[in-house]
């Protein structure tokens, strides 16, 4: 029953038709339940979680474009500029941007194309405690796949999901090219740019920002997916095996970002001037080689106001405190996303959940950030590998790092439950997914909560699929693991999301 559930969906999106169907609402409440409600204070102000109101997926097995498997889909996504409307019926629609990572790689990396797609969706709020069933529940968000864009770098050339192995030395590319290169991540085999995409920030003018493990590097794209220009991070978060830049994701370096633990966090502020990114992990020297003392990453600021014309220049950099297990192991960050003046979210998680290796995901949140009275480390020592921030994992006495709160659990029972989902055994269709690795925000549009948003996230399902197809093969990785997504209603006081809503 549950795969032609899936097929039927796929079905649906190949054909565009999802989005057509009329939807009975379900919910006789235009406002969250509020016995919902979770509230914090931070830096003096009010932040409430009003529940999940909306769940939606796309099937495992979905073929987009190129032929390929729709996939990984949850490392990043936006919602596009200018499409977020509200509806004479009370529902929304709009267009979400998602961006997968490198590809199928559970054997080894592939020569996966960076790419993003655009995937439309029509929301339908569902604010009542009664729950639904797992079919209705899938009706409260649904997803039809659009597009894909492909990335391409120096020359037209694709770039590859292949470990990146080799290094492109520094240099001036002449023609169009107004800022230089800096080294560059390759692999050896066809020596083309190798990305492990994960962050996504959008620009008004079509460019668009994408974050990378490999480098860790931000790279900036023409609306085409042509690679514009580099951003290099300071040398303390470069990966430097005996003072040489070494790229590669299998093994740590000797300082610098640990292996797969690169940018996993990027986000625009609320004029698109300032560009942040997370760290997953602390690096090397601040205690990343063991999850026990990783615990404290670095968050960068850098000022793209002019980004077409000089390279952005790092303007500040914070520690950011990652939430720990209680046996002490640090959550990863997988996200981040700005909020307000100095305020983000930060998606912090276990790798538990369908398509991890436990059932029972333990921690699965997206957490409160303010950095208003963390202490500014750019251009000072700390930039400097032999200098850590954190020696074993104990935070230099002279840095206050940011203030981290709870806030937004992905994994709470009873808001599961409304939608048919649940956490832990057994391990079937309506298991909550792994890996949550994206957030983006739209207004509520209500005018008696006007600081109210629609908190959108999205699982990276690792192409996990019997029947998959990478590269024009098929492949069967012995599980289906559907792209899900959820949508929570939260107050943001402050808060915005420019650009992202169309008025009509």
């Amino acid at each position: 029953m549950a795969r032609a559930l899936v097929v039927l969906a796929a079905l649906l999106l190949q054909a565009g038709s999802s989005l057509a169907r009329p939807y009975e609402q379900r919910s006789s409440r235009t406002e969250p339940d509020p016995s919902f409600a979770v509230k914090v204070k931070l830096g003096g102000k009010q932040y409430i979680n009003k529940g999940l109101v909306a769940f939606g997926l796309i099937p495992s097995n979905f073929r987009e474009s190129t032929g390929d498997t729709l996939g990984g889909i949850g490392s990043a996504i936006a919602l596009k500029r200018g499409s977020f409307v509200k509806q004479s019926n009370g529902s929304f629609t709009g267009t979400i941007v998602a961006q997968p990572d490198r590809g199928f790689n559970v054997d080894g990396t592939i020569d996966y194309q960076a790419r993003q797609h655009q995937i439309d969706f029509v929301l339908n709020p569902y604010y009542d405690s009664d729950n639904l069933s797992f079919e209705d529940g899938l009706k409260t968000l649904q997803l039809a796949y659009r597009d894909t864009l492909l990335y391409t770098e120096r020359e037209s050339q694709k770039t590859t999901g292949l470990d990146a192995l080799a290094v492109r030395p520094a240099e001036a590319l002449a023609r169009f090219v107004t800022i230089e290169d800096p080294a560059m991540p390759i692999a050896p085999s066809n020596g083309h740019l190798a990305v492990d995409a994960e962050g996504l920030a959008l620009n008004p003018d079509g460019t668009f920002w994408t974050s990378d493990e490999y480098g860790p590097y931000i790279y900036l794209f023409s609306p085409e997916g042509q690679l514009i220009e580099t951003i290099q991070p300071p040398e303390a978060i470069l990966p430097l095996v005996d003072g040489k830049l070494n790229f590669t994701s299998d093994s740590d370096p000797t300082t610098g970002r640990a292996g797969n633990q690169g940018f996993e966090g990027l986000t625009l502020d609320a004029d698109g001037k300032t560009l942040y990114a997370l760290l997953q992990s602390a690096t090397i020297q601040d205690g990343g080689s063991d999850k026990t003392t990783s615990r404290y990453t670095r968050l960068l600021a850098y000022d793209v106001s002019n980004a077409l014309l000089v390279r952005p220049p790092l303007i500040s950099e914070f520690v950011v405190p990652l939430p720990q297990s209680n046996k002490g192991k640090t959550r990863g960050s997988s996200e981040l996303h700005f909020v307000s003046d100095g305020v983000f979210l930060v998606l912090s998680r276990d790798g538990d959940g369908h398509g991890g290796d436990d059932a029972k995901s333990s921690y699965k949140q997206a957490d409160l950030l303010d950095i208003s009275d963390a202490t500014d480390i750019h251009g000072t020592k700390f930039d400097d590998p032999s200098n850590p921030i954190a020696k074993k994992g104990k935070l230099n006495k002279n840095i206050t790092p940011g203030t981290y709160v709870s806030f937004v659990d992905f994994i709470d029972d009873t808001q599961l439950g409304r939608f048919g989902v649940h956490n832990g055994k057994p391990v079937d269709q309506t298991l909550i997914d792994a890996k949550w690795e994206s957030l983006a925000l739209a207004p509520a549009f209500d005018p008696a909560y006007p600081d109210d948003f629609f908190l959108f996230t999205a699982a990276d399902n690792d192409f996990i699929s019997t029947e998959g197809i990478a590269l024009g093969q098929p492949f069967n990785a012995g599980l289906d693991n559907d792209n899900q997504f959820m949508v929570f209603r939260v107050t943001l006081p402050g808060a915005s999301a420019q650009g992202v809503a169309r008025f009509h």
